[in-house]
């Protein structure tokens, strides 16, 4: 790039942000639900600023080179927050590449006499400004599956809670799928509220479960194993129908575990081995 085009590009900044903001405020797909226009253009110039700053007439065509760490730190930044914003992969792609039109656009001005040259440093101009799209799409994808993972984790906390129902007794509501990761959750979470509470009795309710099939019978059976060796017996309950159909046809072996239809059904059994008796109040004449 010829050094006077570098310095009228760093001469046209305000320019070009103000190209770049127009087009982005153009745009039918604008979310500024998710981000106010002053946000964007505070953004958006932090951004112009860095990258005039760092293209010299030697690194152009060097996209690793360290005096673009700025730029890459920038878009980084941009990205994990666009990505924990909600914004969709397209919505970023849009604010890089719209930047890469406005770039293009103050340089087809200055070079309009010299086709040739505009066309070889348009092309220059376009390779470094994707290299930094790919940049931010790779940022991008990580900061989502950092959130998914996030949101994944905390859906399993909730959907796994341990309630205290009595003194000794647990009762634990499993909704959804029984994988190997959510298991080792629930048995976690089952074993330290065991060993916090002292409790002697742990109900599993399955009744949310939409299926059991092998794996989750083996699930199932390591959860009560491992309540077995904290000393506290383990009641499955919420064995519908259907459930226990699918458990005799598959043929896993389930007598030596304490079962039960429903919750209330297991509540009574394990109030009977505390000797415990709930019996309701008779009305006063």
């Amino acid at each position: 790039m010829k050094a006077d085009l570098v310095k009228t590009l760093q001469k046209k900044k305000k320019q070009i942000l103000e190209i770049w903001m127009e087009k982005q405020l153009a745009d039918a797909g604008l979310r500024d639900d998710l981000i106010s226009n002053e946000e964007l253009r505070i953004q958006s110039e932090e951004l112009v600023q860095a990258l005039v700053q760092s293209i010299t007439e030697k690194n152009l065509g060097n996209v690793e080179s360290s005096e673009f760490e700025p730029v890459y730190e920038i878009l980084a930044g941009i990205s994990l927050s666009r990505a924990k914003q909600g914004f969709s992969p397209r919505e970023t792609g849009i604010y890089i590449f719209s930047l890469k039109d406005s770039l293009l656009q103050v340089i087809q001005e200055e070079m309009r006499d010299d086709p040739a040259a505009m066309y070889a440093e348009t092309i220059r101009i376009s390779k470094l400004v994707d290299s930094f799209g790919i940049a931010t799409f790779e940022t991008f994808i990580k900061g989502r599956e950092e959130v998914i993972y996030r949101q994944t984790n905390e859906i399993t906390e909730i959907s796994t809670p341990v309630i205290r129902v009595w003194d000794g007794i647990l009762a634990l509501p499993i909704i959804g799928t029984l994988d190997s990761s959510r298991t080792q959750v629930v048995m976690e979470n089952l074993l330290q509220e065991i060993v916090e509470t002292g409790s002697s009795i742990a109900i599993l309710d399955i009744s949310g479960v939409p299926a059991v099939d092998s794996l989750v019978a083996q699930h199932l059976i390591k959860t009560v194993s491992a309540t077995r060796l904290m000393g506290a017996e383990c009641i499955i309950s919420g064995i519908r129908p259907e459930i226990a159909q699918t458990v005799v046809h598959l043929g896993i072996d389930l007598s030596n575990i304490t079962t039960k239809a429903s919750l209330a059904s297991a509540l009574r059994h394990a109030f009977s081995q505390l000797h415990l008796e709930v019996r309701k109040k008779q009305k006063q004449q």
